[in-house]
């Protein structure tokens, strides 16, 4: 995956960056429009972005590194979220947590090769009548068991978008 991201095309940031050139106020949107854009935020446009706005790299970097929905890798189409709550855990959120790693191959944190997945855990989704509970991109699925979760997760094989 390195290769790809060293390959990565800067010219729509270089657009951008020129949308906003020296307003450093404009740093959380650009860096908002350069994810919507691309998916995420490159590494290496984080010092053309300083330069075209009069910040250090040292500064975007910070920034990027507070907000939790900004992110420097790139992430899948689909993005599974498996609640950690209190509610999910009692009624097995580990279970079904294992159950989609295993089906995705991948552990928290980490996106698919293919790009389609990211899997990510939350401390609460916010339905925890419906514990276990997950997130696809909009789409929330409640009181699951290990065959809901194989069931959903083969329904949007294949690039499903939410």
């Amino acid at each position: 995956m390195n290769e790809k991201i060293a390959d990565i095309d800067l010219s729509p940031v270089y657009q951008l960056i020129d949308k906003h050139k020296g307003q450093r106020w404009a740093l959380i949107p650009l860096l908002q429009e350069v994810q919507k854009q691309l998916g995420y935020i490159p590494p290496q446009a984080i010092e053309p972005i300083a330069e075209g706005l009069g910040l250090f790299p040292s500064e975007v970097q910070g920034v990027i590194s507070f907000y939790t929905q900004l992110y420097t890798t790139p992430r899948g189409r689909n993005v599974v979220r498996v609640c950690r709550g209190t509610a999910c855990h009692v009624r097995g959120g580990k279970t079904i947590l294992k159950l989609v790693k295993r089906y995705l191959d991948i552990e928290e944190g980490e996106t698919t090769p293919d790009l389609e997945y990211t899997l990510e855990t939350v401390a609460c989704i916010g339905v925890c009548a419906l514990a276990p509970n997950m997130v696809i991109n909009n789409d929330t699925y409640g009181q699951l068991n290990p065959k809901k979760v194989t069931r959903i997760l083969s329904s949007r094989a294949g690039g499903v978008r939410g």
